[in-house]
């Protein structure tokens, strides 16, 4: 009977750790940079790199955004991750954001107003960021802006 109970406990200490291993959501946080080998780029601004720092409540993202030139172009958002809006101005253009994470997966959803062409204009983004199989972080984008959209994927490592 003293076996099978300790037995039982070992089974126990164990297999309950395994098991909250297993049940974690995947956690993107880290230092990112763009593979433009492995990525489309289509745009004339693209985010070359991304720091992400993942809570359970919140997300902390600076992104770094590049153009054909290699001038860069920074911001930092903090966003909570119980799809409530929030708002900040980037380089005089409003920005309000939501943002979910779905085991590991963090759905990001934006509308940013700058002055276009024709006078205000609204660009909207919806990004979702996971982590492949491979430890490498994509981010699957639809901009749309002027009645145009564009779709892509991009594939980030994480810095060393």
């Amino acid at each position: 009977m003293k076996s099978r109970t300790i037995l039982t406990l070992i089974a126990v200490f164990i297999l309950l750790p395994a098991i909250t291993c297993t049940a974690q959501k995947a956690d993107i946080s880290g230092e990112w940079k763009l593979n433009k080998e492995k990525s489309q780029i289509a745009e004339n601004l693209f985010l070359s790199k991304i720091t992400l720092k993942l809570k359970p409540d919140s997300i902390l993202t600076t992104r770094v955004y590049e153009n054909q030139n290699g001038e860069e172009y920074s911001f930092d958002e903090k966003l909570s991750l119980d799809n409530k809006e929030c708002k900040i101005v980037i380089y005089d253009m409003p920005r309000t954001t939501t943002a979910t994470n779905t085991d590991g997966t963090v759905s990001i959803a934006s509308t940013t107003t700058f002055n276009g062409n024709g006078g205000m204009e609204d660009m909207v983004a919806k990004e979702i960021w996971k982590l492949g199989e491979d430890g490498n972080l994509t981010l699957e984008f639809t901009n749309k802006m002027s009645g145009q959209e564009l779709t892509g994927k991009y594939l980030y490592e994480k810095v060393k």
